[in-house]
């Protein structure tokens, strides 16, 4: 290929990806419009002037996005979350959104610290409307090369954060009986994938636990809501400071979401109060192979989900992780992740390229099923013989 296709090619693609992008922020924006245009002034008429929303892990990522969806859709938000100076962008996210900010320090992980800041909340701010359970953090390895007090860690804030958050919201809803919880799970909460035990065990336990809760809610007859979003693959700073002992760069899987396309859906989840909400339809498709064909989705993330999960960039020996400690203490990373130019989801150039390859390892993991499927019947068949 001569060097004038080749940049020719290269402008396209570049054309193609900002469309993508573009379009990404549309939805997102035409999303949020939505839910203040037509849910907000009834959240507004329900709960008083400015109700109060609480959302944790608030300063990066999708957390961090979701605060600034609630304050424009007219709630004063807690921004629950470790690092100083991530606290201090958030607060200014929320302000300019037109909505009032208290920000807490806070690890998720301790039961009292967010009892505690409940209460402080519920002090400054008034009565909490809406909690978020958005908290998280993981080790990004194979499980063999996972120090056991690290996988620990990674449960007790993304788990046990979770658990914590609910028992909190609720013990402050349900005298009142009203307000509602929104719990953020994952597509891999549904299908387990390498590399990420740590994460994927985590959002499993949070589904079971929202399936019991939500189950207890209404023998009650509680008008207590819960509901829970499923994420996506999604742009944020996790991939930039979460722990691993990988060599290369860990990346989302492909296709990517910029992080206000799920925090817009959180937004509206916990307005209208649906049950569940997978976000992209690529992630819908997945879990409904899953389903459909147990086992599918193990073959699957063996083929084609350790490579896609690596970037070719070295990882740096000095990188800081926010495993224990937060990075953003003294600096703001802000929402986004350094994968903006892949973040259009499935309409991104670099996601449809990679469609023949993933219908290939779609091929085989379905043939690998098969085979597996097969040879525990052969061994059944042999030992009732």
């Amino acid at each position: 290929m001569s060097p004038d296709s080749t940049k020719v090619k290269s402008k396209v693609r570049s054309s193609l990806r900002k469309g993508a992008g573009a379009l990404s922020w549309a939805l997102a924006e035409g999303q949020t419009k939505r839910v203040v245009d037509t849910l907000g002034p009834k959240a507004r008429n329900a709960f008083g002037a400015r109700p109060v929303a609480v959302v944790t892990g608030a300063t990066g990522g999708v957390g961090r996005a979701t605060a600034s969806r609630f304050a424009e859709a007219g709630f004063d938000v807690a921004l629950l979350a470790r690092g100083d100076a991530g606290l201090e962008g958030a607060v200014q996210d929320v302000e300019a959104a037109g909505g009032k900010a208290l920000s807490l320090s806070v690890d998720v992980a301790d039961f009292e610290e967010v009892a505690r800041a409940a209460d402080t909340i519920e002090e400054s701010l008034g009565p909490i409307e809406v909690w978020v359970n958005d908290a998280m953090t993981t080790v990004f390895a194979p499980v063999g090369e996972i120090e056991p007090a690290d996988f620990k860690r990674a449960v007790e804030v993304t788990f046990l954060g979770q658990v914590w958050g609910t028992m909190v919201a609720l013990k402050k809803m349900k005298p009142r009986d009203h307000g509602t919880i929104v719990n953020v799970g994952s597509a891999l909460a549904f299908i387990g994938i390498p590399l990420q035990a740590a994460y994927c065990s985590s959002k499993f336990a949070c589904r079971g636990f929202f399936e019991s809760t939500r189950a207890e809610l209404l023998h009650e007859g509680s008008n207590v809501r819960l509901s829970m979003v499923h994420l996506p693959a999604v742009n944020t700073p996790q991939f930039d400071w979460s722990q691993t002992t990988m060599e290369h760069h860990p990346q989302p899987v492909p296709p990517i979401y910029e992080p206000e396309i799920p925090a817009s859906f959180i937004v509206e989840a916990a307005l209208d109060g649906r049950r569940e909400k997978i976000v992209g339809v690529w992630n819908k498709l997945l879990v409904l192979a899953s389903r459909a064909v147990p086992g599918l989705g193990n073959q699957y993330a063996a083929i084609g989900a350790w490579s896609t999960q690596l970037t070719s960039m070295p990882v740096e020996p000095d990188r800081q992780v926010n495993l224990r400690h937060p990075v953003d203490e003294t600096k703001d990373h802000g929402s986004h992740g350094i994968f903006d130019e892949k973040a259009g989801g499935t309409l991104d150039p670099s996601f449809v390229e990679s469609l023949p390859s993933t219908s290939s390892n779609f091929v085989k993991a379905s043939a690998a099923t098969w085979k597996e499927k097969v040879e525990v019947w052969k061994r059944r068949v042999g030992k009732a013989a």
